[in-house]
């Protein structure tokens, strides 16, 4: 062959290319995302979190383990800078920390249940739940996901601006959530095997 036609190939193989249409993944959505999502009962990850106070000058750092167990099973084990420990089961929250010990009914503090119930409800993949609170908002493909929680409670939103979670698939991967008084925090999420 000589090279007027390799030439002339190499065009036609390069017009070609430019001409195929571009294959883009195809969009998510939010009923395909929680589907995804519920189809993992439990999981247990660990997690680093970043917290933006207006207070304090330079952000506060936390990280430790999480273990969530469907439907209504969500603990938060801090172990760096200092142990702390949240358990929600079902509608009671318990936090630790030391000596001292608080039990509360997430019904008397709705702002509060909002923000757990995000998390909770997008592991579980519960819809329902979280529209309940939020106006949900997808951006991605399975590959990559962003959903964002805009609040419509107006209790919930007098402390809760938006809640942003990324993820790959049907693995949330971060979840950053940012305060209607401007502080912010941003958890980063690493899937482990659950213990045995």
């Amino acid at each position: 062959m000589t090279r007027r036609p390799r030439l002339q190939l190499r065009m036609l193989a390069w017009l070609a290319l430019l001409a195929s249409p571009i294959v883009q993944a195809a969009p998510l959505s939010i009923a395909q995302l929680m589907a995804d999502l519920a189809k993992h009962p439990q999981g247990a990850a660990t997690f680093t979190e970043k917290k933006h106070l207006a207070i304090l000058e330079q952000p506060v750092e936390s990280s430790g383990e999480l273990l969530f167990i469907a439907p209504a099973r969500l603990e938060k084990r801090t172990l760096k800078p200092k142990p702390e420990t949240m358990v929600l089961d079902g509608d009671t929250l318990t936090l630790e920390r030391g000596r001292r010990k608080h039990v509360l009914q997430l019904k008397d503090y709705p702002e509060v249940a909002g923000m757990i119930e995000s998390i909770r409800a997008t592991l579980a993949g519960d819809r329902k739940a979280l529209e309940r609170v939020y106006h949900l908002a997808l951006d991605g493909s399975a590959e990559r996901w962003t959903l964002v929680l805009i609040p419509i409670d107006p209790k919930v939103g007098a402390v809760i601006a938006r809640i942003r979670m990324e993820g790959v698939k049907d693995v949330v991967r971060s979840v950053e959530i940012l305060q209607a008084d401007g502080d912010s925090s941003l958890m980063t999420i690493e899937k482990r095997t659950p213990p045995q």
